[in-house]
């Protein structure tokens, strides 16, 4: 069971400078966590990649960044929430090398490969949830 093990911090996303404040806040939440290095640029590389999605596809929305630990380890976990259209076919989203718009189709799939434990939550109409764990080897 994964708990948070310390304070939620939120950014909203609605413009590339806010891209780069999660990215910063989850460089800080990795080293807090004790990740290697190779994990730490694995995390900010998705969380990169997700709060472009969600600025881009979402139209905008909200990150937060928290602590969390499973008994055993520490990690990272990173959510992104936005109220756009959604993803129709999740199964295609998550295939490399398609993309909605004008991307290489590289960030759901990419993001996916880089952590842990990735989670997609999405309703055409509803908008798109996307939770992601890094954990401490």
């Amino acid at each position: 069971m994964t708990t948070a093990s310390g304070p939620v911090e939120e950014i909203a996303i609605g413009n590339d400078g806010d891209v780069v404040r999660v990215r910063q806040l989850a460089r800080t939440y990795a080293t807090k966590a004790k990740l290697s290095l190779v994990d730490q640029t694995k995390l900010v590389t998705a969380t990169s990649e997700l709060a472009r999605n969600t600025l881009v596809y979402g139209g905008g929305g909200v990150a937060t960044v928290e602590m969390v630990t499973d008994g055993r380890r520490n990690g990272v976990r990173a959510s992104f929430h936005d109220e756009g259209p959604g993803i129709p076919d999740t199964t295609l989203a998550l295939a490399d090398g398609w993309s909605s718009g004008k991307g290489l189709g590289l960030g759901l799939s990419g993001a996916k490969r880089l952590v842990d434990d990735f989670e997609l939550d999405t309703e055409v109409g509803r908008g798109t949830r996307v939770t992601v764990v890094k954990w401490s080897r």
